[in-house]
């Protein structure tokens, strides 16, 4: 291992090489290879640095050099979309590594499908059924994938996909859990996520973790509030492309929901988790639609609108706002969510939401606190967590054990507790195994925490909630 890694983070890392292989990479070989400058996520770029230059420790001149070379002739840039359209149009067939979807329309007397690929501005590319069954995906949230593009008389059509896919061995990523003690194991999430756990004490690692609750967990909806520079969407922006990220520009409950006119479902119907950024400055259109229709959606996990269509999700939605700090860098206002849009202050909305990240609570990210050391692929780990996702057995020991003190507990306090308490079983002891001290400090207590920032914005908001106790208390039962 290269000695410009501290010895603590090098010994972690040859344990972390050991024991999962080649599913591991040293996390500086990414940004070295400047290949995001190109647009494109980490789950993609780890991906093609293994395909095309495999290996560990920190990447040389020589293969940044051969990475950049494939990157420039394989991945289209802003200024690219008219070469390549100019090449199909002269009979050649063009290799592209890009992201490609599929859409699906539905008329009386036919049905036509047709692949979308945003980076060259292609919305209308032929495909075959025999791609569409080979990778379903497509139709879901769509593929990353190496391309080949022809031009027919019918139009452009894609001739072969080759999609970047990690290969989850759930089991293997339980049972390697052993070989770690809590602080290694902590410390390897931290970066497989992007982050150099070595630049964050104990309390801010608990929050960055926080951060992976709806991709382990189903229908974890979460609020984030920090200042600018924290990093609250640099995660998201790269762990799964299950993830999708909106920052910026309208948001419509056809975006959302469905599109009553096409049968084309939203958003929440297509991902796992879908994170709204810096909710003050989107448009939302119809907001009186979204947010009813979120209500329910919150609620029980149906998507509708105006009843023309209807279908379950256990998508997660996370909002992530900005927040003012004074000169201690404590939140100015006492009412944390004055800083959101009017529709969501509501208390109906809020009480359908788990629980608040306090990401004011963490560190701005410098040049230190991104990772430097070895962790887990980022298409293999994003995978990991969302495979987690159904796998119950948290769900049910937490279900069992956590209760909700008081004469007169809240129920839904309870089930939130009990699902981000889950969601930190699942990411800090996947296989289950924890001690009852352990559970209490590192699932149960944090989770009690979240979602009483949640309690105390409604019960300062509505007289409603007083009638339950102001502090939430909990309590380990036997089961």
């Amino acid at each position: 291992m290269a000695s410009d890694i501290p010895i603590a983070a090098s010994s972690l890392a040859d344990k972390v090489l050991r024991v999962f292989g080649r599913l591991a990479i040293d996390k500086r070989r990414l940004p070295a290879s400047q290949l995001q400058k190109r647009g494109m996520p980490a789950y993609v770029g780890e991906w093609l640095l293994d395909t095309i230059i495999p290996g560990n420790g920190p990447l040389t001149p020589e293969e940044a050099r051969k990475a950049q070379a494939w990157a420039e002739k394989y991945v289209p840039g802003p200024g690219d979309q008219k070469v390549i359209k100019f090449r199909l149009s002269q009979g050649e067939t063009v290799k592209v590594l890009t992201p490609v979807t599929v859409e699906i329309s539905l008329k009386r007397d036919k049905s036509e499908r047709f692949a979308k690929m945003s980076l060259l501005s292609l919305d209308d590319v032929l495909i075959s059924e025999e791609l569409i069954e080979l990778h379903k995906d497509l139709l879901r949230h769509g593929l990353w994938g190496v391309t080949e593009l022809t031009n027919t008389s019918q139009g452009v059509a894609i001739s072969t996909f080759r999609p970047m896919q990690a290969t989850v061995n759930l089991g293997l990523f339980k049972r390697a859990r052993s070989e770690f003690s809590l602080p290694e194991w902590r410390d390897l999430v931290l970066t497989s996520m992007g982050y150099n756990p070595e630049a964050f004490d104990d309390s801010e690692k608990l929050i960055l973790l926080c951060r992976l609750l709806p991709l382990v967990e189903k229908s974890m909806h979460l609020i984030e509030l920090a200042p600018k520079g924290t990093g609250k969407s640099y995660f998201f922006e790269n762990v799964s492309p299950r993830v999708r990220l909106i920052s910026g520009g309208n948001v419509s409950p056809a975006v959302l929901f469905v599109n009553n006119a096409s049968g084309q479902w939203g958003l929440l119907a297509r991902f796992s988790v879908v994170v709204l950024d810096e909710v003050q400055t989107l448009k939302f259109e119809k907001p009186d639609e979204i947010v009813g229709g979120l209500k329910g959606f919150l609620a029980n996990g149906r998507l509708t609108r105006g009843g023309l269509h209807e279908t379950s999700s256990d998508c997660g939605i996370v909002l992530l706002a900005n927040i003012g700090l004074d000169s201690e860098q404590r939140p100015i206002r006492n009412l944390l969510v004055e800083e959101l849009p009017e529709f969501m202050q509501e208390t109906a909305f809020l009480d359908r939401i788990k629980g608040i990240i306090p990401g004011w609570k963490t560190r701005k990210l410098s040049t230190e606190a991104y990772a430097n050391s070895v962790g887990l692929k980022s298409d293999l780990f994003g995978d990991a967590l969302l495979a987690l996702r159904d796998d119950l057995t948290a769900d049910g020991i937490c279900a069992r054990r956590i209760r909700l003190k008081g004469t007169k507990p809240y129920v839904r306090n309870e089930q939130a507790i009990r699902s981000i308490a889950s969601g930190l079983m699942k990411i800090l002891f996947p296989d289950c195994v924890v001690s009852d001290s352990d559970f209490i400090r590192y699932c149960l207590m944090p989770a009690k925490s979240l979602r009483q920032l949640i309690w105390d914005q409604l019960y300062s908001l509505d007289s409603e909630y007083r009638q339950y106790e102001e502090e939430l208390e909990c309590e380990l039962v036997e089961g």
